[in-house]
C-alpha cells in the first residue's frame, strides 16, 4: 500500500504589523482622567453640588462647617414643598447663599405669636424645632407671594430668615439640600 499524505491543517496567517501602535500607558490615563472629569463637571452643575454650611441658624440639623450636598435638579421635576430645606441666593446680597427651611408657600398667610408659628390659621407642630433653640418673638400677618416661599432657620434665636429679608423668591431658590457627608456620624438625609 502506497504511503498516502495525511492532509496537514492549514498553516494560518500571520497578521502583519499595522502601522497604528496602542496609545501609550499616560495617554490612556489622560483620557480617562478628562472622561471622569467631564462627568463629574456635569454632576456638579446639573445634578449634586457639595456646599459647606457656615453659621449655627440650622442648627440642632445642621451644623456649622457639616458638609453636605444639594440636589439642584429636583425642583425641575417637583414643586418645592412645605418642610423642604432649599439653599438659595441671599435677596439682599446674591453672591451669598442661605440654607432655611420653607414653612410657608405661594398663598398661604403666615404669623408668628410669640415663637409659635401658624400656616393658615393652623399652628404649626415643628419637632425639628427643640425648645431650646426657639425663640418668642412675634411676626405679625402675611401672605407669600405668587412664586415666593417664607423661610425660617431652625435654630430661631440665631436665624436671619423670612422674618427679616420677607419671602424668597423661587428665582433664588437653586436646590434642595439632600445629603449631609461630613462629619462621618452626620452622615445621612437632610431631614
Amino acid at each position: 500500500m502506497p504511503d498516502v499524505a495525511s492532509p496537514q491543517p492549514p498553516i494560518p496567517a500571520v497578521p502583519k504589523e499595522s502601522a497604528a501602535h496602542p496609545l501609550p500607558v499616560v495617554a490612556v490615563w489622560a483620557r480617562d482622567l478628562l472622561v471622569s472629569l467631564a462627568i463629574s463637571a456635569f454632576i456638579i452643575i446639573f445634578l449634586y453640588q457639595p456646599v459647606k454650611v457656615e453659621g449655627t441658624s440650622m442648627m440642632p440639623g445642621l451644623e456649622d462647617q457639616e458638609r453636605i450636598f444639594v440636589n439642584k435638579f429636583v425642583y425641575r421635576l417637583e414643586p418645592i414643598e412645605r418642610g423642604d430645606v432649599v439653599v438659595f441666593r441671599y435677596p439682599r446680597d446674591p453672591s451669598k447663599s442661605y440654607i432655611k427651611r420653607v414653612i410657608g408657600v405661594a398663598g398661604d398667610r403666615i404669623r408668628i405669636d410669640g415663637g409659635q408659628v401658624y400656616v393658615n390659621d393652623e399652628a404649626l407642630d415643628e419637632d425639628y424645632v427643640p425648645p431650646a433653640y426657639s425663640d418668642a418673638r412675634s411676626y405679625g400677618e402675611t401672605i407669600v407671594p405668587e412664586h415666593s416661599y417664607f423661610v425660617l432657620g431652625d435654630h430661631r434665636s440665631m436665624s436671619n430668615d423670612s422674618r427679616d429679608f420677607g419671602p424668597v423668591n423661587q428665582n433664588y431658590i437653586y436646590g434642595k439640600a439632600a445629603f449631609g457627608y461630613w462629619p462621618m456620624d452626620k452622615m445621612g438625609r437632610v431631614r
